[in-house]
């Protein structure tokens, strides 16, 4: 898959923006939902894996927490997206960033790094899991706020 250049439809900001990570099962999608929430909605954003992998309940619950929802997305790649014109790439790996770098080496698409933690590499309890997932969360929160957003509303506290 190639991507393309999305044609300039704002006046300052992104208008077609893609998240991706590994398997675009846990981050990719949260930011991808945090992003619609918060973003006005004529900017086109998605997600996508390097990768496909299997959904993750822990990122229903997380979100739900917080009144979003991924609704019915299921896991894909980046040749699965409908849509391939971005002007901005999140990548929240670092097997996202090299593929999204080869990708649009030859575009004028501008490819950020934004390192998020996996949190399926903490074990423990469902809760210890649980607080690994709100962590991911939160992080990409005031990232998509603090980066890409002109306000949006402060994830909920959870305790």
């Amino acid at each position: 898959m190639e991507i393309s250049a999305a044609p300039a439809k704002r006046a300052k900001g992104p208008s077609a923006i893609l998240f991706m990570c590994g398997f675009n099962v846990i981050r990719s999608p949260m930011a991808e939902a945090i992003a619609k929430a918060m973003l006005p909605h004529d900017i086109y954003v998605q997600s996508a894996g390097v990768r496909s992998g299997e959904r993750d309940p822990f990122v229903d619950v997380v979100l739900d927490e917080v009144g979003l929802s991924i609704g019915k997305h299921q896991p894909r790649t980046l040749e699965e997206l409908e849509d391939d014109y971005f002007d901005l790439i999140v990548t929240l790996t670092p097997e996202a960033h090299h593929t999204a770098l080869e990708l649009t080496r030859a575009n004028a698409v501008e490819v950020v790094y934004w390192p998020t933690m996996d949190p399926t590499a903490v074990s423990g309890t469902r809760d210890q899991m649980l607080d690994a997932y709100r962590e991911v969360r939160d992080h990409l929160w005031r990232l998509i706020e603090e980066r890409l957003s002109q306000g949006g509303r402060p994830p909920a506290e959870t305790a």
